[in-house]
């Protein structure tokens, strides 16, 4: 890098620091404002952030993946998440900002009250809070080795009297922090380089997230996902510009992989096609997997960062303003800039492995970074890497914070505390959320250096939500279920991973999501209808304060609310879901296939007609669920709990 590009990263690291001074003092006074900042975001606020979280610094380089590895039709199973995004929006995220709580974990002794409610709420802090936010952390930790070895070379920078000692600890703990095999000399100086970027990288995060909160968090974001859309459009405008512009690029890629013996095994067809009938291996089981996948996963509901953005909005408009502002921002516009630099690398990058092979996905991942260093020039190189590195920010200082809530509020004091019957004060609670920051990076770099391929990895961590998905949806919709039939459900799905991993090979990755989804929905389902239900005075407490939809008459008459209340909420924010689903996925198929020139599907081979079908479609419905999804009667106002 030269000192220009140093200067700008070094401007923005400046920057997330002093936003985290800034904030610290307004964090420290309680875990609501710590943890949701006061309950005080916009929508615009609260959406953005959700963007630069997902935006993540490992997606750009999954996305590379699964370009090379299966065409623009395997980006399906990121885009399918829209559906998930937008029924938080007009279905759940007003439900979770209603029920006042800090935590998913929290939301389990609210919604059963007794029979179960506290072991599940214990197990659900461990599980989201440690395991599974965990593995997701270090999969974002993993992709920051990826970014940074080609750029900043400490065993270039530093005296060998002081880096040797820590490369001779890297080859002794085994720690394969990069992507060069093994039996390479320059293994483990690269190790030893990426590992001291990581933890200043880290602390840096962690020292603005810690003291600031969610506040500085948001704060932060709003920064990052600004400079890491307008790195992503210059880089992609170098790319397209390296391989002769659009026009250039398409035929290049169009004579490339002319038929299926081209460099990817992919005919250009294939490899530009949006639709499942000119896809290559598209089967049943595969398109089962992604027309689901939205709802069999950990997040279906919106649990985790999303929720927490929710939760922390202003009021009921704004929760659902945010989830929508989040959709658009991060299926729509960061798809169609993602695109030509996908694309663009195949041609610029040739394949140097054997499609298919364990090392080819790996070796694709690298090419978004390997475009960095050769094309960008000065300046211009230290905008994107401060966009990936803010990327990577935005991330894990989400991950860091949404893990310590459930660390501080439900483990330690509902508990801790609550097993030694004392009450914590709101400045040891801020405390021990800050420790937990620091414990909970700790664990993700340890899961971090056991992991390989960034794809692999995302695949396993969709593995392990696929059984709760459905069962965190259903809590919401459906009075009958209990917490008995939670606990079930993470059960089976725990013993079921394991087990699929062993019987069932690679090749058939989607049977395994499918049955591990379908048999721990059953358990949680029929547990839920063979054990007692929630006792009837918990279940009116806990509608007349959030106002569920759905499945809930019985409850709704107890309560003395109208018996079709809650289906007909039902019913107008799933029209609201479904209609926004389409504009987001016509406008995404409509503006992609006319920006890349993709392959029509077969049943119309008229481009020009498939775009404008697309566009005119996509944009025809925004009247519609813009009016039933935006534009809800307000409910009757009831105060939220203070926690404090």
């Amino acid at each position: 890098m030269t000192i220009l590009d140093q200067l700008i990263v070094a401007a923005f690291s400046c920057y997330i620091v002093a936003v985290g001074l800034r904030d610290r003092r307004l964090a420290a006074t309680s875990l609501e404002q710590y943890f949701l900042a006061g309950r005080t975001l916009n929508g615009w606020q609260a959406g953005i952030s959700m963007a630069a979280t997902q935006f993540a610094a490992d997606t750009p380089l999954l996305v590379t993946g699964l370009v090379a590895a299966g065409g623009i039709f395997a980006l399906w199973r990121l885009w399918v998440y829209a559906v998930s995004f937008l029924l938080l929006a007009f279905v759940l995220a007003a439900c979770w900002r209603r029920a006042g709580v800090l935590t998913d974990a929290e939301l389990a002794e609210l919604r059963y009250r007794g029979g179960g409610a506290a072991p599940l709420r214990l197990i659900k802090a461990l599980y989201f809070g440690t395991v599974f936010n965990c593995f997701a952390l270090a999969i974002v930790l993993l992709a920051a080795t990826r970014i940074a070895e080609p750029f900043l070379p400490w065993d270039e920078w530093l005296a060998p009297e002081v880096f040797d000692p820590l490369r001779r600890f890297v080859e002794w703990a085994q720690l394969p922090l990069t992507a060069i095999p093994a039996g390479d000399p320059a293994r483990w100086a690269k190790a030893a380089g990426n590992l001291i970027s990581l933890l200043l990288i880290a602390l840096i995060t962690l020292f603005y997230s810690t003291l600031g909160g969610l506040r500085s968090v948001v704060k932060t974001d709003m920064v990052q996902f600004a400079i890491m859309m307008l790195g992503s459009i210059v880089y992609a405008a170098f790319v397209v510009q390296e391989t002769g512009g659009l026009d250039s690029m398409l035929a290049r890629l169009r004579a490339t992989f002319e038929s299926s013996s081209g460099g990817l095994g992919l005919a250009a067809s294939e490899l530009l096609a949006f639709t499942p009938s000119v896809a290559r291996d598209v089967t049943a089981m595969l398109l089962a997997v992604f027309l689901l996948q939205w709802l069999i996963q950990v997040n279906a509901d919106g649990t985790g960062y999303l929720a927490q953005r929710t939760m922390a909005c202003r009021n009921d408009h704004e929760a659902r303003r945010a989830a929508t502002i989040f959709t658009f921002a991060q299926v729509l516009v960061r798809s169609l800039v993602w695109l030509p630099i996908a694309l663009g690398l195949l041609l610029l990058f040739p394949p140097d492995t054997v499609p298919g092979s364990a090392s080819y996905v790996a070796e694709r991942e690298a090419t978004f970074v390997r475009g960095i260093e050769k094309f960008l020039p000065a300046g211009f190189k230290g905008l994107m890497l401060t966009g990936m590195i803010a990327a990577l920010a935005s991330t894990v200082d989400s991950h860091l914070n949404w893990g310590a809530s459930y660390w501080t509020n439900d483990i330690y004091r509902r508990f801790i505390c609550g097993y030694l019957g004392r009450t914590p004060s709101a400045r040891s609670q801020v405390w021990v959320a800050r420790l937990s920051n620091v414990i909970i990076l700790g664990v993700s770099l340890l899961i971090m250096s056991r992991l390989d391929s960034i794809k692999t990895a995302w695949e396993s961590s969709l593995l392990l939500g696929a059984g709760v998905g459905i069962m965190l949806v259903l809590r919401w919709l459906w009075w009958r279920i209990t917490a008995w039939g939670e606990l079930a459900a993470l059960i089976a799905s725990a013993l079921l991973v394991p087990l699929v991993l062993v019987l069932i090979s690679d090749d058939s990755a989607p049977l395994r999501m499918l049955i591990v989804a379908a048999v721990a929905t059953a358990a949680g389902v029929c547990a839920s209808l063979w054990i007692d239900s929630v006792r009837p005075e918990a279940l009116c407490g806990f509608y007349k304060r959030v106002q569920p939809p759905g499945w809930w008459a019985p409850v709704a008459r107890a309560a003395g609310d109208d018996p079709r209340a809650p289906s007909a909420r039902l019913a107008r924010g799933v029209a609201a879901t479904a209609l926004s689903a389409v504009s987001v996925f016509c406008l995404l198929i409509g503006i992609g296939s006319w920006l890349v020139e993709a392959t029509p599907p077969a049943w119309l081979p008229q481009r020009e007609v498939w775009v404008a079908f697309n566009l005119v479609v996509g944009l025809a419905v925004v009247p519609l669920w813009l009016r039933l999804g935006l534009r809800q009667p307000a409910p009757a106002p009831r105060p939220l709990e203070s926690k404090e």
